[in-house]
């Protein structure tokens, strides 16, 4: 079974542009290393919690937006990996500046539990 890593950004509005270039640079490497999709999701309606919510998880400001954001690997091993191939691969020392705080990030792998598609 498949195996998803996810990821969640607080990042500045005014860095959209900057942000999806460099999720595309990342995406073709991610590709060379075994994922099977990626998706890059700009948050148009992420609603404030009472208890807790999305922008707080990444304490974004008024002037930022989330980004949720997830990686599918054919299985943990091609994501252990893959993983471990993207973050020794040369080409990421090309991008010297990110568009966002990468302190901020929320991030996990997930085993799927359900897996529905309508058919």
């Amino acid at each position: 079974m498949s195996y998803i890593d996810g990821f969640i950004i607080a990042v500045p509005t005014a860095n959209k542009e900057a942000y999806r270039a460099v999720a595309e640079k990342a995406a073709a490497i991610f590709f060379d290393h075994g994922a099977l999709r990626l998706t890059e999701n700009w948050g148009d309606d992420v609603p404030d919690g009472k208890v807790t919510d999305f922008r707080m998880a990444v304490k974004a400001t008024p002037e930022e937006t989330v980004v949720f954001s997830w990686i599918e690997w054919p299985s943990r091993e091609a994501r252990d990996a893959g993983m471990k191939a993207f973050m020794e691969d040369p080409r990421l020392k090309e991008t010297t500046e990110m568009p966002f705080d990468g302190q901020r990030m929320i991030f996990g792998g997930f085993a799927p539990l359900l897996d529905v598609t309508r058919g």
